[in-house]
């Protein structure tokens, strides 16, 4: 691994250690070296290396929210009085626990939102009580998921 213009190049082991934590994170080094051909040691060294440059985040466990009962998943465009309001709608927003992203974009809304509810008397709800009670907030535009069709990182 190597870092050329604040991008990290990684070599074809640094590729087949992410690819093999990506499919599975609790897959253990030592299971890793095995299959890789090398140390248990030098895979935790690449990988104490690829955290440092920052190329892995962390790791977290992934939770099923249809299995906790949150069934609808929205994409809510948020349009904003003033592009001002956009600091104190976003510290707003991140206090609605249903709010799992929100990104500011370019185009028609100031702010793009994903959220999670248990059904659509839920989502109605939030978005009627909580987002479009913000100050600053003047309208949002509402997409409902019907299917995640496709999921995953990107590919390396």
């Amino acid at each position: 691994m190597k870092v050329v213009n604040e991008n990290v190049v990684i070599d074809g082991i640094d590729k087949t250690i992410l690819n093999f934590l990506m499919e599975d994170a609790k897959k253990s080094i030592l299971e890793i070296a095995r299959n890789i051909g090398i140390t248990g040691a030098a895979v935790h060294q690449r990988l104490r290396k690829l955290e440092k440059a920052g190329l892995i985040e962390g790791s977290k466990l992934m939770i099923n929210p249809r299995l906790l009962g949150y069934k609808t998943m929205a994409f809510v465009g948020v349009y904003l009085d003033k592009a001002v309001s956009n600091p104190q709608a976003v510290k707003k927003l991140s206090e609605i626990p249903e709010v799992i992203e929100c990104h500011y974009t370019t185009g028609n809304w100031s702010i793009f939102i994903k959220i999670l509810c248990r059904d659509n008397e839920h989502l109605m709800n939030v978005l009627n009580k909580n987002i479009q009670a913000i100050e600053g907030i003047s309208r949002t535009e509402t997409f409902i998921s019907l299917n995640q069709q496709i999921k995953r990182q990107i590919k390396i």
